[in-house]
């Protein structure tokens, strides 16, 4: 008896767990069937399928139809006849809502970058960083067209801050054309939100460095600057490479310092610019960035590379200038320009543009800053703002064709100089 008792109490248990087990069987089938059916209805979100309920995701979809009809224009071709430019490919609801025509003051300081599609996982942390618009300009190559344009679909389709802050332009060269993902849902496998999305960007990392693209492609940095320059309706720009981190709350510094401080048409302001180990965390503040400063973690922009090219900025002036008030920004002081100083800079929109013809590696950037000499402007260091490039420059590190490029932009960079005394006649000024 006391053995029957046993057995029956024994069956009641194992009844319950094969019940539970069941349960948890029919749940995760549910589970399983529920998330399918969600990656269903993301991809009719994606797609603009019939999945979703009318008028549910009418902001969206209207988000792909204007990215059908950018694709749709074929873009138009720069100046070369090289590369096709598709501007806009991807509104912010930011720039979307702008009023045509309205005033570019009503949005003082705007951020534009350029870059590959290997190193556009860096919008993430840049975006949390800036939180203000931003204009960026991607360059793609062969098949890299369409991923890059699936994935900024994606992004602008999954993260809500890019929604609302980022635009995207893209440029390949003139015999490439960008078309719609509609037919390459591949590069949509897997993605399902925002997160996911910059993993697959993470994975494309290490597929090549911007001046080394298959095919013997040249990166035409310069167009890319001035494409995302386009893009950015503001009555100031800040243009830096995607890889670069501008100091904290720049934006609103730099805002507070215009209000009290208006400057002069020909004056752009400099941020002095730093490297630093890839370890270490990127530095928002002046008093952060001085500190590891100190011990040699972050040390001047190109030191090992080209420390002429950035020595004018005077760093231990300006790591040793005295601020009085930590939250305000201000001119620390005032530069001219001498060779060959190529400074990050704050300037109007109204700065001459950069020289399209320079590409790959050497005297893009400092073609430039030569002309704002030669065109009378005046160089203001600003007190407690930078930008910070992540990692240190290395000889040796860069692809196998940067003296080739070096040289032979310097060649280019005579010609130039010689064009400027035919622009700005009535300069005395020299690079």
């Amino acid at each position: 008896m006391h053995l029957s008792k046993k057995c029956s109490a024994f069956k009641v248990v194992l009844s319950a767990l094969l019940i539970v087990a069941l349960l948890q069987l029919i749940y995760l089938s549910f589970l399983s069937r529920f998330h399918g059916k969600q990656q269903r209805y993301r991809y009719s979100e994606l797609f603009g399928g019939s999945g979703g309920k009318k008028n549910a995701h009418a902001e969206k979809n209207s988000r792909k139809e204007r990215l059908r009809y950018s694709l749709s224009t074929g873009g138009i071709f720069d100046n070369s006849g090289q590369y096709r430019v598709y501007k806009n490919l991807i509104k912010s609801d930011y720039t979307t809502d702008q009023k045509p025509g309205s005033a570019p003051s009503s949005n003082v300081l705007a951020l534009g970058t350029h870059t590959t599609i290997n190193n556009l996982h860096h919008l993430e942390s840049l975006l949390q960083r800036w939180q203000n618009p931003l204009s960026v300009a991607i360059f793609a190559h062969g098949q890299d067209v369409k991923f890059a344009t699936a994935l900024v679909y994606a992004l602008s389709f999954f993260c809500p801050q890019i929604q609302a802050l980022v635009d995207f332009h893209l440029v390949c060269l003139s015999g490439e054309m960008a078309s719609f993902p509609e037919q390459d849902r591949e590069h949509f496998a897997g993605l399902e939100d925002c997160a996911s999305v910059f993993s697959r960007l993470e994975t494309y990392r290490d597929k090549h460095k911007n001046y080394a693209i298959s095919g013997n492609v040249s990166y035409p940095n310069n167009l890319l600057r001035n494409v995302a320059r386009g893009g950015m309706e503001s009555s100031f720009m800040l243009v830096i490479d995607i890889d670069m981190m501008p100091s904290a709350d720049l934006h609103q510094n730099f805002l507070d310092m215009i209000k009290k401080r208006q400057p002069t048409s020909e004056e752009v302001f400099v941020l002095p610019a730093f490297e630093i180990r890839h370890a270490r965390k990127l530095p928002g503040t002046k008093e952060e960035l001085v500190q590891l400063y100190q011990v040699g973690e972050v040390r001047p922009f190109y030191e090992e590379l080209c420390p002429r090219c950035q020595a004018p900025t005077n760093y231990s002036r300006w790591v040793n200038s005295h601020v009085r008030d930590t939250g305000t920004l201000e001119v620390a002081y005032t530069l001219a320009w001498v060779d060959p100083w190529e400074p990050f800079y704050i300037g109007p929109r109204t700065v001459p543009l950069y020289d399209e013809n320079f590409k790959q590696y050497g005297f893009n950037r400092i073609s430039q800053a030569c002309e704002l000499h030669v065109a009378g402007y005046r160089f203001s260091v600003l007190s407690t703002a930078f930008v910070v490039h992540r990692g240190f420059k290395i000889q040796g590190e860069f692809h196998a064709k940067k003296d080739e490029e070096n040289k032979h932009n310097r060649v280019l960079f005579r010609s130039f100089k010689e064009g400027l005394k035919t622009k700005y006649p009535s300069s005395n000024r020299r690079c």
